[in-house]
């Protein structure tokens, strides 16, 4: 992976809200797309004036310009009046630059016009920042105490289906029958609540849950598996958490049972094989071997895919999902990547299982932030 060089310089035009590279450098955030600059090590962010004094106060940047300052300083060098670009351009080639590395998802429209502009645009595609990869202390403890938050609430949803009462097959609580949208409630409530935001969580049921990314709807049925997958942001350090756990209220059937302890005995092999210097696609097809010997396949069947098709892991912080992954391809491990551990099993007229937690690297193996119970039945 190339890494920054000090003497790189460096533009992203990005809404930090948005796009975590840009809050990654600037540790700030806005709603709106504004400009960084790297220039022979020195940071600089040109700002609106609605947000140019916030950005003074918050940024961790060397200095803060105003857009409508650079602008009138523009018109009185050239008598006209600029556009964004021209801002831009008007600022590097004051300070003698030539050349720009911007991240891959930088507007194509913006690389053309500067290219046209007689700047050098290279692109340098994800990992934009390559410490990204490498938690510090601090954000170990972000992640970790999203997973905990994360753990409290979904126990408030294994709560709920304790008090449940099974009926002609489906769920009641509290006199209606339970539904998936009622779970994601409970768990997305008490997750505002602590300051936290789910998007898109999990609480699929029985063939809904043979889809891994399928968010679940309608009736909870007895005797089947839910999976409940929940990935919530925190609203004060922007780090993420993702937490993954299969339960059945009432009984499983002895096929479930049997895939319930196969993924346990894959995430188990994940646990013991990660470690600095690992490749990561060793452990993705470790699990896998150990599935097929099983007897547990995976391939189409029946018209859909079934069995263990997707990865084992993937890096986790200011995005859901970023690198190191754990996927056949590979990635080598280093000490301090944060990676999660979620192997599964879907077979369609049995049911889905998937287990979810998160570790982080070291020397000698890793160690589990996730400290949530694994159970089947409840």
């Amino acid at each position: 992976m190339k890494k920054t060089s000090k003497s790189e310089n460096i533009l992203i035009i990005a809404s930090s809200e948005q796009d975590a590279n840009m809050y990654y450098a600037t540790r700030f955030i806005a709603p709106d797309a504004f400009a960084y600059l790297v220039i022979r090590g020195k940071k600089y962010l040109l700002m609106s004036d609605l947000e140019v004094d916030r950005a003074r106060s918050q940024a961790k940047v060397d200095r803060v310009f105003s857009i409508s300052a650079l602008r009138k300083d523009f018109v009185r060098k050239y008598q006209r009046k600029p556009g964004y670009l021209d801002i831009i351009e008007e600022f590097v080639k004051s300070r003698r630059v030539k050349s720009l590395t911007v991240p891959g998802n930088f507007p194509l429209e913006y690389a053309d016009l500067l290219r046209k502009r007689r700047l050098r645009i290279q692109v340098r595609p994800d990992p934009f920042f390559t410490r990204r990869l490498v938690k510090t202390p601090a954000e170990i403890r972000y992640i970790r105490n999203a997973i905990r938050h994360t753990e409290k609430a979904v126990a408030k949803a294994i709560a709920v289906l304790r008090k449940s009462l099974i009926r002609r097959g489906k769920l009641y609580y509290q006199g209606k029958i339970l539904t998936s949208e009622r779970l994601k409630q409970v768990i997305n409530v008490s997750l505002m609540e602590s300051g936290f935001i789910a998007s898109h969580s999990i609480v699929a049921c029985g063939k809904h849950a043979v889809d891994p990314h399928n968010e679940g709807s309608g009736p909870i049925y007895a005797n089947q598996s839910l999976i409940m997958d929940i990935f919530p942001r925190d609203s004060a350090s922007r780090y993420f958490a993702d937490f993954t756990r299969t339960v059945v209220r009432g009984k499983a059937s002895p096929k479930l049972k049997k895939i319930y302890a196969a993924v346990r005995e894959g995430q188990d092999i994940g646990f013991s094989m990660l470690r600095e210097g690992i490749n990561s696609g060793d452990v993705h097809n470790a699990i896998h071997k150990r599935f097929e010997a099983l007897g547990f396949t995976t391939g189409v069947m029946n018209g859909r895919m079934q069995g263990f098709f997707h990865g084992t892991g993937h890096g986790l912080g200011l995005d859901i999902h970023e690198e190191p992954r754990v996927s056949p391809g590979g990635d080598i491990m280093k000490a301090g990547n944060v990676v999660t551990v979620e192997p599964g099993l879907y077979y369609k007229g049995i049911g889905g299982v998937r287990l979810e937690d998160v570790v982080v690297i070291t020397k000698k193996g890793c160690i589990n932030l996730t400290r949530a119970p694994k159970f089947l039945e409840i």
